[in-house]
């Protein structure tokens, strides 16, 4: 089904050809010179796409600029904060701020509507597109609205992917988003390519998620892709229709990759015709000769119903092979979930679920950038029609994805089929997505057509005592088993044609409603203040020497953006940085806050000449130390983690550690850039380890000289020592960085970089 060359590979005139000791002489058989060969790198849609956005003047080092950019109402507070705290005055580019993720208004009073009247304010302030609540998921109204071919997007959410519609996105922290506001570059070593080759096409009752987690499953682990370009090319691109390739794209981020592109055809040219954009399609394909550093041959014919049990995207199944192994497979999650929640006061049993050999499920929902497009509501419609999932507690939640989306549904009476059938349909809202809409029972295991089932993405809070758990899947498959009253049904074991009626895209909604200010900025509007919308606090520059103390140990292979500030209710403080600090580590090491804000707390005394005496006597006994005094120091919080940063682009995953005074992280690895990143961003120190964690939770660590490293780019072997009774030595690295990411750092975070 899957398959992933074990070398880099030639794509030539639509031939692989290893890149091995053969490959030249195969090549020049073919008619290609050494100098084509030299250049193969530049024969892929990537690259070309990089180079025209690049202002560095080096292939290799990048400077990009984008051509618009998105953020949602979790996170447009805090990039339009950090911009104006450092002298922006216009929006350069199109800047669409949606209102998607906190559109319930539920929790906090007014605070989520007050972002969205800051929102609203910003962009008719600075020249910004303002989409009101409930009108479309930020992804969709992208898509709808902005890509095409050739474009290059960048974007505060994770999932921001475009590369079905020819357009290059990356999703990234707030940061990122702030320095293109200032005129800034997105700095980025060129990024290899990987081809996903298509081959064959999708039979019926297969879906677009379940490509997507048959290639999740074979890249996420072994980390193929990772901080790559996934470049679809092949014959069974033509196969599918546009929304399917977009379905399948935006699960790209699960695998960790860095953006996506797609071959563009006349697919891609009628999609943007019918919503009014023919202008922005241009043709996109591999050069006669192309290099990718790997192959991804996926055999489309043979992808069948797939299942990613909790609590990963990667953890997949075909759904025959679940049904055929029950009890065994739901064990095995059963103790790989006991493990990552870590809280023996919670369980989540999946066994008992068990329905004479069948798995019996609680709930279905299809939503969001992933599940909720016309194409695969109107297939889960036709797969449904006629039967209803009872009136026990199985229930279905339908969310179309854009209020053009449901008007076209609702014209072609397909809402209506979905009613008759008892599925209740919502507004457009990521909610299902990261716990902020139909949380399920406890206990209980709901199967979703979205991004993500990490812990809690379903709304539990296992500190609490709850657990429930999210199955990812396909919209097909999860209308064939509400057609079976709940029990697990792949679709293709339902008899039926699909049959989607052409779409008309009418955007009168968005005509009516959304604010279009690009270029329209007035500069004497103001912006409007909730009482939750606070300005970030004062962080200091970096110290000379950098004394940190363990604040959280994390053993877990990985740790998720999720785990590092839980998504769901705590959103609505995200305009709030020492309000949402609060909630910092809080479903995965719930002594962190206290234990990190004892830390800040000592800076603090430090700073006021009230430090403990004790302490600096460990210091000084560190060789070439002796002579240090506190004014020498500066004093803040670390976690180690083995993996972390997997999943969200939220940048407050690393701004809640800083406001409570961390200064580094350390870590074995960096699961993505953009986490990485945003560490860089907010000034704290993204420290690697090789080998035996030499200290624990709570040990004090010493990096003496870290400004000078820094300064002098010195940063390959970096002495530290373990405090104690004896000091121990040790050494961390850290990862190149570029002469912006190091003053960064140096001034504290970035805030303070264009400040200065």
């Amino acid at each position: 089904m899957i398959q992933c060359s074990k070398t880099g590979m030639y794509y030539a005139r639509g031939q692989w050809v290893p890149a091995d000791e053969q490959a030249a002489a195969a090549l020049a058989a073919q008619g290609f010179t050494a100098e084509q060969v030299d250049k193969a790198r530049e024969g892929t849609i990537a690259w070309g796409i990089l180079q025209a956005h690049n202002h560095s003047g080096d292939a290799e080092a990048l400077k990009l600029k984008f051509d618009a950019m998105a953020s949602h109402d979790i996170t447009f507070v805090g990039i339009v904060q950090t911009a104006r705290a450092s002298g922006m005055i216009r929006f350069p580019m199109p800047y669409v701020l949606t209102n998607c993720h906190n559109s319930l208004c539920a929790v906090g009073g007014t605070i989520n509507e007050d972002d969205h009247v800051f929102g609203l304010s910003a962009a008719k302030k600075y020249g910004g597109i303002y989409v009101p609540p409930h009108m479309a998921v930020i992804h969709q109204y992208m898509r709808e609205m902005h890509a095409g071919c050739g474009k290059m997007i960048l974007g505060s959410d994770s999932h921001t992917r475009y590369g079905a519609l020819g357009t290059m996105a990356i999703g990234e922290g707030g940061g990122e988003l702030a320095k293109q506001l200032l005129g800034r570059t997105y700095d980025v070593a060129r990024p290899g390519v990987v081809a996903v080759y298509l081959t064959g096409a999708p039979v019926p009752g297969v879906g677009p998620q379940d490509v997507a987690l048959a290639i999740i499953g074979a890249v996420f682990k072994n980390g193929y892709v990772k901080n790559k370009v996934m470049e679809f090319i092949g014959p069974g691109v033509a196969s599918l229709p546009l929304e399917y390739r977009s379905g399948v794209d935006v699960m790209t981020t699960e695998t960790t990759c860095l953006s996506s592109i797609w071959v563009t055809d006349e697919a891609t040219r009628k999609y943007l015709a019918v919503h009014g954009r023919e202008a922005d399609y241009k043709p996109l394909a591999p050069a006669e000769l192309a290099y990718y550093d790997g192959v991804v041959t996926v055999e489309l014919d043979k992808v069948r119903p797939m299942i990613a049990l909790p609590m990963h995207p990667s953890n997949v199944y075909t759904i025959e092979e679940l049904n055929a192994n029950l009890a065994d497979i739901l064990h095995k999650c059963e103790e790989d979930c006991r493990a990552l929640v870590g809280n023996d006061k919670v369980h989540l049993d999946l066994v008992s679920k068990i329905e004479n050999g069948r798995l019996r499920v609680d709930q279905g929902v299809i939503a969001g950038c992933a599940g909720g497009t016309y194409s695969n509501i109107c297939e889960a419609a036709q797969i449904l029609k006629g039967h209803t999932g009872g009136c026990g507690e199985y229930a279905l939640s339908v969310y179309p994805s854009s209020q053009p989306t449901m008007m076209a549904l609702s014209r072609l009476g397909i809402l209506t089929d979905l009613m008759a059938s008892g599925a209740t349909i919502r507004t457009a809202f990521c909610g299902p997505c990261f716990g902020a809409g139909d949380v399920p029972a406890n206990g209980a295991l709901s199967i979703r057509h979205t991004t993500r089932n990490f812990p809690s993405r379903e709304g539990a809070k296992p500190g609490a005592g709850q657990i429930a758990g999210v199955a990812l899947m396909d919209a097909r498959s999860i209308a064939a088993t509400t057609r079976a009253g709940g029990i697990l049904t792949p679709a293709t074991d339902i008899d039926y044609a699909p049959n989607v009626p052409e779409y008309e895209f009418d955007r009168s909604s968005y005509d009516a409603r959304v604010y279009f200010g690009y270029g329209k900025g007035n500069c004497d509007e103001a912006l409007r203040l909730g009482p939750n919308i606070k300005d970030w606090p004062a962080i200091d520059p970096m110290g000379d020497n950098l004394l940190l103390r363990v604040a959280s140990y994390i053993t877990d292979p990985v740790t998720t953006t999720d785990e590092l500030i839980p998504s769901g209710e705590t959103s609505s403080y995200r305009s709030n940085p020492l309000g949402l600090a609060e909630f910092t580590l809080s479903r995965k090491d719930p002594a962190y806050v206290g234990r990190a804000k004892e830390i800040r707390d000592l800076e603090a005394g430090r700073k006021a000449g009230q430090a403990d005496g004790a302490l600096l006597a460990q210091v000084q006994a560190v060789p070439g130390c002796e002579n240090l005094t506190w004014k020498d120091l500066a004093i803040g919080s670390t976690i180690y983690a083995v993996k972390p940063g997997d999943g969200s682009a939220r940048e407050q995953a690393a701004s809640c550690q800083r406001v409570l005074g961390a200064a580094a992280n350390i870590a074995v690895e960096y699961a993505t850039k953009r986490y990485r990143s945003n560490l860089i961003n907010w000034g704290m120190v993204p420290f690697q380890l090789e080998g035996p964690t030499p200290f624990g939770l709570g040990d004090w660590v010493l990096v003496p000289g870290i400004r000078a490293a820094l300064e002098s780019g010195a940063i390959q072997d970096i002495p530290a020592w373990v405090l104690g009774s004896e000091p121990r030595a040790f050494t961390l690295h850290i990862a190149p960085l570029t002469a912006d990411e190091r003053q960064i750092l140096l001034d504290g975070c970035l805030i303070n970089y264009y400040k200065h």
